[in-house]
C-alpha cells in the first residue's frame, strides 16, 4: 500500500509542480531562444467596429462610452455597437442619451453574450473588430496600438493587456494572478502559441470571425483560436491597456468557473485542436487543460500523503494544514488586517482550485455558467476610480 501511495503522490505532485512552475519554466526556456518582436510602426488606420455586449451595465456604461469615444482614432473610421442583452436597468436609456453618431444601440432579447456578439457580427462591415467589456476603461492609445499589429498580414488577432488596480491586499493577490497570466501570454505570443485573447481588450480581422455557438462561454478563446486554426497568428500587444478594479475571490471564482468550463467547450467546438499537427496543442494542454486536472492532482497529493513514510508523512500533513488553515482564516479576518498579506494567497489558490473542480462537471453536463453582470467596483466612488485611472495612464504613456 505504501509503494502505491508513494507512486500516486509522486505523479500527482509532478502534475501540480508542472502546471504551476514547470510549464512557465519551459516557456521561458523556449522564448529565450527567439528574437524578441519589435514594436510595429503605426500604418494606415483601418475601419473598426467596436462590439460591446452588455447586460444591466448602468453602473459602467457612461464611463465606458466616454472611454471609447476618447480613443485616439479617426472618428470616421470608428463605429461602436452597444449590444444590449435584454437589460432591465437604465443601460439602454443611458446609451440613447449619448448623442454621438458613432454610437449605436442594438436592443436584443435576453440570450447571453454569445448571441449578443453574433448580432454584432452580423452588422459589422469593417476591416477590424474590437471586442471589449463594459467594466474596463481603456488607455487612449489602445485601439491604435492593436490595429497597427494588422500591418503584418500574418496577424489575425491582437490582444491587449488587462491592468488590475488593486485597493486592498486581497485584490493585490488576484492582481498577482493576472500578472502571472500576462507573463505566460506574452511569452506564448513570441512562440505563436497563444491559446486565447484578453476578453476585455482584443481585436481581430472581420473576415476571420465566425458566428459563435449560442452557448459559448469564452468568445475570447473561440474566436481567436478559429482565426489561428485558419493559419493566422495571435499576438500580444502590451501597450494596449484596459484598466479594471481588483476582484474578490468570490467574483474570481465565478469568472474562473466560466472560463474553465469554456476550456472543455473549446475542445468540443474546435476539433482542429484535437487532430493534425497544429502548433499550440502542447501549450493548450499545458496551460489550459492542466488547470482542470490541477484540483484532482492536489486532492491526490493530500490523500496519498497519509500513507507516506516518516518524516515525509508529517512534513506533508503539516504543510497542507498550514495552507488550508490560512485559507480558512482569511475568510474571517477583516480586509484591513496586516495578516491579510499572509492569508490572501492561500485563500485565492484554494478558491481557484474549487472553481476548476466545479467547472468540469458543469461543462460535461452541458450547463456551463451563465454570463451575468459583475459587481466588481460598483460600490466604489466613480471619482476614485477615475483618479486611479488618470494616475496609471500618465505612467504608461
Amino acid at each position: 500500500m505504501q509503494k502505491v501511495a508513494v507512486t500516486i503522490f509522486a505523479l500527482s505532485a509532478c502534475v501540480v509542480v508542472y502546471t504551476i512552475i514547470g510549464y512557465p519554466l519551459i516557456l521561458w526556456l523556449r522564448t529565450s531562444m527567439h528574437r524578441p518582436e519589435t514594436a510595429p510602426a503605426a500604418g494606415a488606420p483601418r475601419t473598426v467596429t467596436v462590439l460591446l455586449a452588455v447586460h444591466n451595465g448602468e453602473a459602467w456604461i457612461a464611463g465606458k462610452l466616454d472611454s471609447l469615444l476618447a480613443l485616439d482614432y479617426p472618428r470616421d473610421l470608428l463605429r461602436i455597437l452597444v449590444l444590449d442583452d435584454g437589460s432591465t436597468d437604465a443601460t439602454p436609456r443611458l446609451v440613447q442619451a449619448l448623442l454621438d453618431p458613432r454610437v449605436e444601440l442594438v436592443s436584443l432579447p435576453r440570450g447571453g453574450k454569445a448571441r449578443a456578439l453574433n448580432a454584432g457580427l452580423a452588422l459589422a462591415r469593417s476591416e477590424i473588430l474590437f471586442f471589449t467589456d463594459v467594466r474596463q476603461t481603456l488607455h487612449p492609445q489602445s485601439l491604435r496600438r492593436l490595429v497597427a499589429r494588422f500591418d503584418d498580414p500574418s496577424v489575425g488577432v491582437a490582444s491587449g493587456e488587462l491592468v488590475i488596480q488593486a485597493v486592498d491586499r486581497q485584490e493585490e493577490v488576484v492582481g498577482l494572478y493576472w500578472r502571472y497570466e500576462k507573463w505566460i501570454r506574452r511569452h506564448q505570443s513570441v512562440l505563436d502559441a497563444m491559446t486565447g485573447a484578453t476578453g476585455s481588450i482584443y481585436a481581430m480581422r472581420r473576415e476571420l470571425a465566425p458566428p459563435l455557438p449560442a452557448d459559448m462561454l469564452v468568445d475570447d478563446m473561440y474566436l481567436p483560436l478559429s482565426a489561428w486554426l485558419k493559419g493566422h497568428r495571435m499576438v500580444f500587444e502590451p501597450e494596449a491597456k484596459a484598466y479594471d478594479c481588483g476582484t474578490t475571490p468570490g467574483e474570481e471564482f465565478r469568472r474562473k468557473v466560466r472560463t474553465l468550463a469554456g476550456n472543455i467547450q473549446i475542445v468540443r467546438a474546435l476539433p482542429g485542436l484535437r487532430s493534425g499537427s497544429h502548433r499550440p496543442r502542447f501549450d493548450f494542454v499545458s496551460h489550459k487543460m492542466s488547470r482542470l486536472i490541477l484540483p484532482w492532482a492536489v486532492l491526490l497529493v493530500g490523500l496519498s500523503s497519509l500513507w507516506l513514510p516518516s518524516p515525509a508523512f508529517g512534513v506533508m500533513l503539516a504543510a497542507q494544514a498550514v495552507c488550508y488553515g490560512l485559507a480558512a482564516l482569511d475568510m474571517v479576518i477583516p480586509a484591513s488586517s496586516g495578516i491579510k498579506g499572509i492569508t490572501a494567497s492561500p485563500h485565492t489558490f484554494v478558491v481557484l482550485l474549487i472553481a476548476a473542480a466545479w467547472a468540469t462537471p458543469l461543462a460535461l453536463l452541458g450547463r456551463g455558467a451563465q454570463w451575468r453582470p459583475s459587481t466588481i467596483g460598483s460600490g466604489r466612488p466613480a471619482a476614485m476610480r477615475a483618479d486611479r485611472l488618470h494616475q496609471t495612464s500618465r505612467v504608461t504613456r
